[in-house]
């Protein structure tokens, strides 16, 4: 549908100028007359520039989210009307992004759309289905305000799964960090000036020393082209990943490492439960709930695997029946979901699950990280240990020969 840009005037003189949705430039201008008498200016957007300014938003992080979520709730549960509170919002929003699309979806609203059609429109690169979503069951069932109120708790958990992962990564990172730095500083600075040394001396070189030397001439002539392969590699694996084939190859890999495929495991299943309950506590029908939790996780394995139920629910099919067919799906959840169902409290026992996974991902997380970071320590150790010992050789030879 073309997009319009319209300037007009109100009777008392007052200007105003927005965007509307219309088939054609009639139907554009009987939209705008609705809002203001006078139609000083109509001209169609070009479909690139209309989507310009939203393509290149970023997307916009759980805890922002979460606040803005909360602010809407409190806002409507005053009783203020949704153009007001969507303008009180996006000037209290402290995401520049955020503020920048709320303020277009207070025009949108002001001209008759939809809170979910504009969010729909305006964010759909920016803003998770989740919100979008649950923001038009909200609105379908006539209860905006709760849909706010959920989805606050939601991302709020989410930003805190996020912040606890990222936080107990930060110190191995680190130290990989620093032992990457001390080799490269061994092999690039120090081994060369050993082998001046080594070349003053008349004798022979044992075996592991010369290996040493070598492997340090070949960092020192090859660094830019081991850089950029790495690049390469990154770069090729990353679009690999893009690719429908590509991404499930990798999700499935990503599952079967040792400590971080469980860890993966019980983080999405975690992400599952959380929106399923959540959507279905909003009054979104079972099947659109099911494709929107499915295409929130973050493995692209056990998401398909969720949205591969939906022929079977349907088709008429139990969801808990149709989840049995699945391989990465952990059977807990299976099995809840299941019981769930057949109890009509399927809302409640996937809250209740997700607190679990939670958990569960916190201390596989903890564990994880509890294993890595000596693992670290000790390969540091004995490489350090191997370098030093291939450059002291040399000189131990010499000392036994004297």
């Amino acid at each position: 549908m073309p997009t319009y840009k319209y300037e007009g005037a109100y009777a008392s003189g007052e200007k105003v100028s927005g965007v509307v949705e219309a088939v054609s430039r009639t139907d554009a201008v009987n939209q705008i007359r609705q809002s203001c008498e006078i139609v000083l200016s109509i001209k169609e957007v070009p479909k690139s520039a209309a989507r310009d300014p939203l393509s290149r938003l970023q997307k916009i992080s759980a805890k922002s989210l979460s606040l803005t979520c909360q602010q809407f709730a409190i806002i409507l549960k005053a009783g203020l009307p949704l153009v007001q509170t969507v303008d009180l919002v996006a000037e209290q929003c402290p995401d520049k992004n955020l503020s920048a699309l709320l303020r277009q979806v207070s025009e949108d609203v002001s001209n008759g759309w939809s809170l979910s059609y504009s969010l729909e429109q305006r964010g759909a690169k920016s803003l998770p289905v989740t919100f979008r979503e649950t923001v038009r069951a909200g609105e379908e069932s006539g209860d905006l305000q709760a849909a706010f109120q959920r989805m606050a708790d939601y991302f709020e958990r989410m930003n805190k799964t996020h912040e606890s992962v990222v936080s107990a990564l930060t110190y191995p990172m680190f130290v990989i960090l620093v032992a990457v730095v001390v080799v490269a500083i061994i092999m690039l600075y120090a081994v060369p000036t050993f082998v001046g040394v080594f070349e003053g001396m008349s004798i022979d070189l044992p075996w592991p020393t010369r290996v040493l030397i070598a492997m340090s001439g070949f960092f020192q002539k090859y660094t830019l082209v081991l850089a950029a392969l790495a690049a390469l590699v990154v770069f090729a694996v990353r679009l690999y990943g893009t690719t429908a084939k590509g991404g499930a190859a990798l999700a499935k890999m990503q599952l079967g490492i040792p400590v971080i495929g469980s860890v993966v495991r019980m983080s999405n299943s975690s992400q599952f439960a959380h929106t399923m309950s959540m959507l279905l506590t909003a009054g979104m029908p079972i099947l659109q709930a099911i494709e929107v939790s499915g295409k929130t996780m973050s493995n692209q394995c056990m998401s398909q695997e969720v949205l591969g139920t939906l022929p079977g629910v349907e088709g008429g099919r139990p969801f808990g029946e149709c989840l049995e067919y699945t391989r990465e799906i952990p059977p807990m959840l299976v099995q809840m979901t299941s019981v769930g169902e057949a109890t009509g409290s399927m809302e409640s026992t996937l809250k209740v699950l997700a607190s679990y996974y939670d958990n569960e991902t916190d201390l596989k997380t903890k564990r994880a990280i509890a294993l890595l970071e000596p693992s670290i320590i000790v390969v540091m150790a004995v490489l350090v240990v191997l370098i030093l010992f291939a450059v002291y050789l040399p000189m131990f030879s010499m000392y036994g020969s004297m």
